[in-house]
């Protein structure tokens, strides 16, 4: 009976590959989504154009792509930009920003993750006083 295990071989690959894409779909949906909202669905805006073509270059579909950009000129479907601001082992101050369709369970999530590991949240301001927003990214 050689081979008898060469099916379970492949689902375990496959399933290791559409793990890792189904990840990479649903970042750059979200992206998307929330960039097609700013810029209200308009696909010649520069901003959305450029990140539609960076998740082409990854080979992002463009069926998930469509979806993406449909969804965020559905009525309900806000994604909403959240900072969180935390505090670990030492002093460690740490910004978080995130997108969400719920605050409460993002808020949980965070909470979840950083208690693993060693971080509490701490109150807005606390931590956002030592960084310095520049562009898209918080500088020390």
């Amino acid at each position: 009976m050689a081979g008898h295990n060469k099916w379970k071989q492949i689902k375990d690959k496959k399933a290791k590959t559409d793990g890792a894409k189904s990840k990479l779909y649903s970042k750059y949906a979200k992206l998307i989504s929330a960039e097609a909202q700013k810029v209200k669905g308009d696909k010649s805006a520069p901003s959305l154009r450029a990140l539609i073509e960076r998740a082409k270059a990854e080979n992002v579909t463009n069926d998930v792509i469509e979806r993406a950009v449909k969804k965020a000129n559905e009525p309900g479907a806000a994604l909403e930009a959240i900072v969180y601001e935390a505090y670990g082992p030492g002093g460690c101050a740490m910004i978080i920003e995130a997108l969400t369709t719920n605050k409460n369970k993002a808020a949980q999530e965070v909470n979840h993750i950083l208690s693993d590991n060693g971080f509490s949240l701490a109150t807005p301001g606390s931590a956002s006083w030592a960084f310095k927003r520049e562009g898209a990214q918080w500088i020390p």
